[in-house]
């Protein structure tokens, strides 16, 4: 086989100069989605630019780390396939509503609190898989996209607490950066396709300079080399803030059990075994705890990277590991994360928006893959009003126990949780039965 060929086996031994590419193609496709949560935080609770740049600098090694050791495990840690691992948005509205009440501390303390979910749920997915079917986990990808969206519109018009906020200068950066993104998604071919976000991005940054919009004194500040520190921004626990990340972890194990499954469905045309899927929710678990640890926010599997798999054919590991070694070493360079710190929020607000809105759209796809009947409408309904609903008016739960306000503060958490409880009481083999009886009594 030559070694072109061998791109399209796992242990293949493509050459540099078809594997350099190849990689860079997934670093492309996760970028912005590994560092814009990140930066999400950071405006929300007023991280300093310094620290800001060296959380993006963490954030890119703690993801080519943990995406090495997804593809070549270690102990029963990793699956041996190629998925990318990075910063997830389903922990934003967790991450801001933790932060806000906590700090970075208590968000690094509750992220690596969680872990341990994840973790026992490497060990024990077939029991627990039946528990979490499509209508509980395309609840959670529906309350994060909605919950999330109103973020999106606020970096669009410039950043909450702004000056200039909803400015025409701020919404006319965020509109082009957005209709980018919808052009390239839909006539770019190839990379531009792929890198659509990242593309966008840089063409508004671009434009946002002479506008005056981007300040460079951080990026003058910062040094050429640099390694992240441990425990720099501290731990602090607290059960309320565990409890609550570790709800998104259950959901982002099973997330990454679906990427895992595709990968190995549509690039080696195979089911994917029980030892993948429980090493690569084990990387989930351990790589989230490690990114606590050196101040970054939890790490799983990359849907979009799995994608591409899907579509390229592309299974190498070796590839996908030149992609991971980049990331490394983008991140011990300062200079980049400080470029990167420096982005105008309606830039980052153009590509958001539409990134929060799909996440909206996948849960909506997966609750209605096998239709909506009655069951589904009502835990959907039920889930979304009221784990929605109580977050959006805090007031209404004024004179309830803390617990009950942390609880509903919380869309994500409270849409998951209620659409987990409601799946087990109204199970779907007893709506069958009963929709049989009914068809029954008609004739």
């Amino acid at each position: 086989m030559s070694k072109e060929a061998s791109i399209y086996e796992l242990e293949g031994k493509p050459s540099l100069k078809v594997a350099i590419p190849l990689g860079l193609q997934h670093v492309l496709a996760m970028f912005t989605g590994n560092i814009a949560p990140i930066i999400i935080l950071a405006g929300v609770i007023n991280i300093a630019e310094a620290d800001r740049v060296l959380m993006i600098q963490s954030a890119m090694i703690v993801a080519g780390l943990v995406t090495l050791v997804q593809l070549y495990p270690i102990w029963k840690v990793g699956s041996g396939l190629p998925l990318v691992m990075g910063t997830s948005f389903a922990f934003v509205p967790t991450v801001l509503a933790v932060g806000q009440k906590y700090g970075l501390a208590g968000v690094l303390g509750g992220s690596l609190g969680g872990t341990l979910v994840e973790v026992l749920l490497g060990f024990f997915i077939k029991p627990l898989r039946k528990f979490f079917p499509p209508i509980v986990t395309g609840t959670v990808l529906i309350a994060i996209g909605l919950s999330l969206i109103p973020t999106g519109i606020k970096y669009f018009a410039g950043g909450e607490g702004a000056k200039d906020f909803g400015s025409p200068q701020n919404l006319i950066l965020g509109l082009i950066v957005l209709l980018t993104v919808i052009l390239l998604q839909r006539f770019g071919k190839g990379v531009f396709s792929i890198a659509a976000i990242l593309i966008a991005l840089v063409l508004g940054y671009i434009i946002a300079i002479p506008m005056g919009k981007v300040d460079f004194t951080g990026v003058s500040q910062a040094g050429w080399f640099s390694l992240p520190r441990p425990l720099k921004f501290g731990l602090e626990f607290h059960l309320d803030a565990i409890l609550k990340f570790a709800a998104v972890y259950l959901i982002a194990g099973l997330e990454t059990i679906g990427n895992i499954s595709a990968i190995a469905s549509s690039g080696l045309d195979r089911e994917a075994t029980d030892d993948e899927m429980t090493g690569a929710v084990l990387a989930n678990g351990f790589g989230s705890a490690f990114a606590s640890i050196f101040g970054v926010l939890p790490n799983i599997g990359f849907g979009q990277n799995a994608g591409i798999v899907a579509m390229t054919k592309v299974v190498n590991r070796f590839c996908v590991a030149t992609g991971a070694a980049f990331l490394v070493f983008a991140g011990i360079v300062p200079k980049f994360g400080a470029i990167c710190a420096a982005m105008p929020p309606s830039v980052l607000g153009g590509a958001v928006t539409m990134i929060f809105a799909s996440i909206t759209v996948s849960g909506i796809k997966m609750v209605s893959s096998k239709g909506i009947d009655s069951r589904i409408s009502t835990i959907l309904s039920v889930s979304l009003g009221v784990g929605i609903g109580f977050s959006q008016v805090p007031a209404a739960l004024e004179f309830m126990p803390a617990f009950f306000k942390g609880f509903f503060g919380d869309p994500v958490v409270a849409a998951g949780i209620l659409a987990l409880i409601l799946n087990i009481v109204f199970p779907e083999k007893a709506e069958k039965k009963s929709d049989e009886k009914n068809n029954l009594a008609t004739e």
